[in-house]
Parts: structure tokens; sequence; C-alpha cells
């Protein structure tokens, strides 16, 4: 069994956006100047504790975001509204600086969480199954770290095989109503590795909003660009999962590769 053309068309968009240049690419395009340096002279205070801020701002959005969130299936996301209260969010910790990570991060998590499981369901997931709920934040720790690595160790795929595990003990142990808790072991394992890797582009939203040049462009367009960047992920990473139900996992990965490397 093949694609269909229309889905590889739809395979092909999707694995150029998982497979794209990282969130400091994309900044830079738009302040001009070199988010890596600015990652550099964070304060390591900062550094080394922004692991346990991502880790608490992912606790606190799985709270809320996805419980209060209703089940309809094939209707189309409230992309903008988030992309408002995002904006808002991060006009309000713009305002305060480094000090309102801790509280904004949160926020801002759980609205795109929130707008995440909403994409979700757009394409068709019962937001109210656990396995769901964890694919929605299985999103986070999708993002490129490296605009130059496109390796298998950092890969789409590989970054999924890496969670599967412990996803799939966490769905076998958890109901919807127990996922909150965040009691299970292999709930908190999956915690941990996302954290790890969403703490990556956090760090460089948060440097691109330290740049002086992004005084005029402020917090509130910084952390829009951060939500866009991580609903297109989504939108990529569900439009993987209908197809891989629509035919074969492995047809789907090989077809997936196979876009991949024709772009090198």
């Amino acid at each position: 069994m093949q694609l269909s053309p229309e889905d590889r068309l739809k395979l092909a968009h999707a694995a150029h956006t998982l497979e794209r240049p990282s969130f400091t690419s994309k900044v830079t395009k738009t302040v001009g100047s070199t988010v890596e340096k600015a990652v550099g002279v964070l304060p390591d205070q900062f550094t080394k504790s922004l692991t346990l801020i991502t880790r608490t701002a992912l606790e606190k959005s799985l709270e809320g975001a996805l419980l209060t969130l209703p089940r309809r299936e094939h209707r189309n996301s409230w992309k903008k509204t988030h992309q408002l209260l995002a904006s808002i969010s991060g006009a309000v910790g713009g305002a305060f600086g480094l000090p309102a990570l801790a509280i904004e991060l949160p926020v801002s998590t759980t609205i795109m969480l929130r707008s995440i499981a909403d994409i979700a369901r757009s394409h068709g997931e019962n937001i109210n199954k656990p396995e769901t709920k964890l694919a929605c934040l299985e999103v986070f720790a999708l993002s490129s770290s490296n605009s130059k690595n496109n390796s298998s160790e950092t890969g789409y795929y590989a970054i999924r095989s890496l969670l599967a595990k412990s996803i799939s003990d966490a769905v076998s142990q958890l109901t919807a109503q127990e996922l909150s808790k965040q009691s299970s072991p292999a709930l908190v394992k999956i915690l941990n590795t996302i954290a790890a890797r969403f703490s990556i582009p956090v760090s460089e939203k948060i440097a691109a909003q330290s740049i002086p040049a992004v005084g005029a462009i402020g917090g509130a367009t910084i952390n829009l660009m951060f939500t866009r960047y991580f609903q297109e992920i989504a939108e990529a990473h569900f439009t993987v999962r209908a197809l891989e139900k629509k035919y074969e996992p492995a047809l789907v990965k090989k077809n997936f590769e196979w876009e991949i490397n024709s772009l090198s």
C-alpha cells in the first residue's frame, strides 16, 4: 500500500516542519542578532535552574490546560485566540524580565498546551484519552535545538522513540483523571525528559527578549513567535499521527525519512 498523492504532500510538509531549523534561527531572522550569543551570557544560576522551571511549568500546565478542553472532533483550532493570549502573557512577563519567568512561563505554557490539544482535536484525536494528552505534551520535546543537526539522535522519530516506552507505561498506569496528579514514575520520567528538551527553546526565547534590539518588539511578539513555532510543530506532529492511523506506521516513517533525505 502506498500513500496517496494528497497524503504524501501532507507528510512532506510535516517532515519539513519537524526537521527544520531551531527557534533560534527563526528569531534571528526577525531581530537581526545572533541569539546563541545572548544565550551564552545568561546568568549561570538561571541556566542551572531553567530545567526545573520548565518542568514546573509543564506540571502546572498539565493540571488545567487539557482537562478543561471539551472533546470535539474534526473542527478548526483556535490558533489566533491562543496566540493573542500568549502575546498578553509575554507582554506582562517581558515588563518584569527574568525574575518573572517562574510566573510567566507556566501561564504561557498552559496557553500553548491548550492550543496544542485544540490542534490535536482538529486532527480527529480524542483528547480525553491519556495517550492523546501525552502526545500533546510530547510536542514540547520536538523542537530542533540545532539548525545544523538533523541526525538520527535528534530527529523527530528518534525523540518519539526515546519517549515511547515511558508514554506506553504511563498510559497503562493512568486514567485520564489521574494524569494531572504527576505521581506515576513513568509520568515523572516523561516530564523530566521533556523539560530537559523544552528548556532549550525556552532559553532561546529568554535570550531573544534580552537583546537590546528587541526592545521595540517586546516580549509580546517573542511570545507570539514562540507560540506559533509550537503550533506549527503540533500541526505537523498530529498530521503524522493521523497518517500512521490510516496507513502502516512503518510506511509513514519510510516516506518521512525519504522526504528528509531529499533535503540533503
